[in-house]
């Protein structure tokens, strides 16, 4: 990419909202694959005693935007948000998230996710784009936010 290409990829914005509530299931679900036994996402009693209304999500659940995106699979099997860069001779590889967690999720959110560039620069011949994802309920109340880093190498 020319460096004007890369900068222009600062600002590009992507939002998705999900079809439905997230779901006591959801929460079950998400809690099982990640080997988390934490009650708080299962027992509403429980986590009442500890201070919520209820249950509530395991903090990443909302962060897999694959689960309300409603994209087509990729080549990879991969059905969430990406930003659909194609750099011929490099190939993406993840370079880490950082999460802030506002407040719980609660099953009757109905999640929306904005995707936003924040930062993109090529060093050393690697591309390196920072976005930021802000996590918001049908409220409009603040849930999570998720910086990402993505880096594109040169294919080996």
């Amino acid at each position: 990419m020319t460096p004007g290409e890369i900068a222009a990829l600062v600002g590009r914005e992507a939002a998705y909202t999900a079809p439905e509530e997230l779901g006591r299931a959801a929460f079950r679900y998400f809690a099982q694959a990640v080997g988390d036994d934490n009650p708080l996402y299962t027992d509403d009693a429980y986590a009442r005693a500890h201070g919520y209304e209820g249950v509530v999500a395991p903090p990443t659940l909302i962060c897999e935007t694959n689960q309300y995106t409603g994209l087509p699979r990729d080549a990879d099997g991969f059905a969430g948000h990406t930003w659909g860069l194609e750099i011929p001779g490099a190939r993406l590889v993840r370079g880490g998230n950082a999460y802030e967690l506002h407040q719980p999720v609660r099953p009757d959110d109905v999640i929306t996710v904005t995707w936003r560039i924040q930062d993109a620069e090529e060093k050393a011949g690697k591309l390196f784009v920072i976005s930021r994802a802000t996590y918001t309920n049908q409220h409009g109340d603040l849930l999570a936010v998720n910086e990402e880093t993505l880096i594109w190498i040169p294919a080996q």
